[in-house]
Formats: structure tokens, C-alpha cells, sequence
């Protein structure tokens, strides 16, 4: 069974997300905030991150990414960036455009549809 980490401040998110990957027989914890998030990765080991951008400050998941990725034993896990920062700022995210900017496997706007979030994560997972 796969261990995902959610790391998001929204509390109903978090528990919809949650529902929708443990009745697809997968292991989540979760993180309300970018720097406990990063701290469970390093005891939890997940197999998977899906990482906010707006919790403390409005690009706290940014700065989360990149500790993640500069940590040896955590940068191979693979992160999927779930934001509602375009509806806020109008910044649209494109996986080949910002992959150098921003250090994530891949994005999704807020709200996930279930269909579409299990279809990121098996994806992922895949890899």
C-alpha cells in the first residue's frame, strides 16, 4: 500500500482528498502546514507528495518544493502541487514552462475532481 503525504492548510480539503485515496486502498497522513510537512517526509519516507502552495504565506508549498528536492534522502519523491494561487493571481502553471522555476512533478488547480486526482497519483506512482 502507498504512503501519500498531504501537506494543505484546508481542513475540508484535506479530508476530501483523504477519503478519496483511502477508499482507493492507500495510506495518507497529513500536514496543515508547509515546515511540519517537511519534517513528517523526512520520519514518514511517503511514497508520494501532494503539497499546497498557500498555507503560511502565499508560496510556502514554492519553498517547501525546493527543500524537498535539495534533501538526498527525499528529493526522489514525487510531488504534485495542488494550488489555487491561479484563480488568486491569474499565474497559469505549465509543467515544461515552469519546471526549472518550480522543483514539482506536476500540478493541479484546486478543486481536484476525485477521478482526476486518482488518476494523478496511480500515474505518478507509475512512474
Amino acid at each position: 500500500m502507498a504512503k501519500i503525504l498531504i501537506i494543505d492548510d484546508d481542513p475540508d480539503i484535506v479530508e476530501a482528498m483523504k477519503m478519496v485515496l483511502e477508499h482507493n486502498k492507500y495510506e495518507v497522513i497529513t500536514a496543515d502546514e508547509g515546515e511540519l510537512g517537511y519534517k513528517m517526509a523526512k520520519v514518514e519516507m511517503p511514497d508520494l507528495i501532494i503539497l499546497d502552495v498557500m498555507m503560511a504565506t502565499i508560496d510556502q508549498g514554492f519553498h517547501i518544493s525546493y527543500k524537498l528536492k535539495q534533501d538526498e534522502k527525499l528529493k526522489s519523491i514525487p510531488i504534485l502541487m495542488v494550488t489555487s494561487i491561479s484563480e488568486k493571481t491569474k499565474f497559469k502553471f505549465d509543467r515544461k514552462r515552469d519546471e526549472d522555476f518550480i522543483p514539482v512533478d506536476d500540478f493541479v488547480e484546486k478543486p481536484i475532481k476525485p477521478g482526476e486526482l486518482i488518476a494523478k497519483v496511480e500515474k505518478m506512482l507509475n512512474k
